[in-house]
């Protein structure tokens, strides 16, 4: 049986945590406009955060799936909050790079154990839709972070950021109460449930086509949310005005990403990974082209089929490592994630070189890479496994 009320909770404390990475763009934007840093050195931040996630989480998910080992997600939570609430005040440039490692491992502790939990209480009928209502809590904090940090830094300045830590500390203490055992995960077990057999060998290059497809996914994700509040506010909109509109095209993308779970159990996982990317292209090309009104329009299309297609990934990576949740979620969720994190920098460096503008063009370059990678990964046209 699926337990709705542990889904719900573990989906709350993914909102909150994932509040904090998105943070990190809204304080690009301060740091570039108000002091003037490049746009590589502000996306060293975003790198920081990302790589060291990245490394992180699949050892995390290793260890955890082989021995039973985690980090309280309360506590991860309370660490990745606290340490990223405290580059308000942090006393320069390095001190910020330190805080976001810190808060990268706090991150990093918590998606391998939380996103196992959840695929616990999955079946392959709805695998899709259940690990959508999970990545949709992260969803919801991707697009509330750029909205809350921006207005932070807008009306108290730099020192705003530490009233983010606010959500973190009651988050950890409220999970404990929300989860069956605290949100601990029990010894390592079939994602049914069922006591865990023999985990079977790893086929390791449809799993590595996979990381690979979804890490190019993820250079496009982590570039859009890093570098469009500051085009779009050289593009004249105000500071809050453009962590808004990413707040709403992440808000979209929400809505995607539930669409691409529930469709992908009924019409098949790569169908709806490829549509999924291929609007991704077609409206990020819109966006860049075209004026006023048809480019925001397009901006949302954008954001809908960019994430339509997130936790579809994260369902076939559990049907490819059964036994093997934490590793897999660590692969999707760490190392694709913090590869994103280097294509922050690299468009940040593209930017500093021949222009913003002309920079965002290589998202649509790295989109169409990803698309023939879905294509030819090793699994089923139309998986629905289930009744």
């Amino acid at each position: 049986m699926t337990d709705n009320r542990t889904i719900a909770g573990l989906s709350a404390a993914h909102l909150v945590i994932d509040l904090y990475g998105p943070a990190l763009p809204a304080i690009m934007s301060f740091l570039i406009l108000t002091y003037g840093y490049s746009y590589f050195a502000a996306g060293l931040l975003v790198t920081v955060y990302n790589v060291i996630s990245s490394i992180a989480q699949p050892g995390i998910g290793w260890i955890h799936d082989r021995k039973g080992m985690q980090l309280p997600p309360a506590l991860s939570i309370l660490v990745a909050g606290v340490f990223i609430s405290l580059l308000g005040i942090a006393p320069g440039f390095g001190a910020m790079l330190t805080f976001c490692g810190i808060a990268a491992l706090g991150h990093a502790a918590f998606h391998p154990v939380a996103l196992s939990l959840t695929g616990r209480e999955s079946t392959d009928a709805n695998r899709g839709r259940v690990l959508s209502y999970f990545v949709v809590g992260g969803n919801l904090g991707f697009a509330l972070g750029p909205l809350a940090a921006g207005a932070a830094i807008g009306i108290l300045g730099e020192e705003g950021i530490l009233l983010m830590a606010i959500p973190a500390i009651a988050m950890a203490v409220a999970l404990p109460l929300l989860l069956p055992g605290g949100g601990r995960d029990p010894a390592p077990t079939s994602h049914g449930g069922s006591p865990a057999a023999p985990s079977p060998a790893i086929a390791w290059m449809p799993v590595a086509i996979l990381v690979a497809a979804a890490s190019l996914r993820s250079m496009v994700i982590f570039g859009s949310i890093a570098y469009l509040p500051t085009y779009l506010a050289e593009g004249g909109l105000g500071l809050i005005a453009a962590n808004t509109l990413l707040t709403v095209m992440l808000l979209v993308g929400v809505c995607g990403q539930v669409a691409g779970g529930a469709l992908s159990d009924r019409s098949g996982r790569k169908e709806t990974i490829l549509a999924g990317m291929a609007g991704t292209a077609v409206f990020l090309a819109g966006f860049l082209l075209l004026p006023g009104p048809a480019a925001l329009l397009s901006l949302m299309l954008f954001g809908f089929s960019l994430w339509s297609s997130f936790s579809v990934t994260l369902a076939i990576a559990h049907e490819l490592l059964p036994g093997h949740l934490g590793l897999a979620s660590g692969l999707l969720l760490g190392f694709s994630m913090g590869v994103g994190g280097l294509g922050v920098a690299v468009i940040g460096a593209l930017g500093d070189a021949i222009g913003l503008s002309a920079a965002l063009w290589a998202l649509l370059g790295i989109t169409l890479l990803a698309i023939p990678l879905f294509a030819v990964l090793p699994y089923p046209w139309r998986a629905r496994r289930g009744p």
